[in-house]
């Protein structure tokens, strides 16, 4: 099995939501990945249902990006607090360590938190997690 080993938290890209650069945490406690998106809306586009959502990709940054996906499904979600959220799903490309995967992700309100992606366990095909190391697959410029 050909494995990457991935720090705690690395940076990522999202190509198909134009998403360049984003801290993720890599959380092995978390079955399904999240990211943070806020002004969620769906609208109908050839005949699917999609979502349309703005996102703050780095933290303590007022850049925001408007991105739009198809909506894969609703799912209810407890977060670490057992708080129950029913969120939008998508699918969408994932770029880490010269690799690039579908995953998953729900989109829910991170703005407070830390990290705004969280890499779930259903989206690490063939990783392994080194749990002392940062950003072992190379550093954005833009690092917060």
């Amino acid at each position: 099995m050909n494995t990457t080993t991935v720090g705690w938290r690395e940076w990522a890209c999202l190509p198909e939501l134009g998403i360049k650069a984003i801290k993720l945490k890599v959380d092995t406690g978390a079955r399904t990945s999240a990211l943070h998106a806020f002004e969620v809306s769906s609208f109908e586009r050839d005949g699917r249902e999609w979502v349309r959502f703005r996102i703050h990709p780095f933290q303590d940054s007022d850049e925001v990006r408007e991105c739009e996906a198809p909506l894969l499904d609703r799912r209810v979600v407890s977060d670490s607090g057992g708080h129950r959220e029913e969120r939008p799903v998508i699918r969408t490309l994932l770029a880490l360590g010269g690799r690039r995967w579908p995953v998953e992700v729900t989109l829910t309100d991170r703005e407070t938190m830390k990290f705004r992606m969280l890499l779930g366990r259903t989206a690490m095909d063939q990783l392994v997690v080194h749990p002392q190391a940062s950003f072992l697959l190379g550093g954005n410029e833009r690092q917060p």
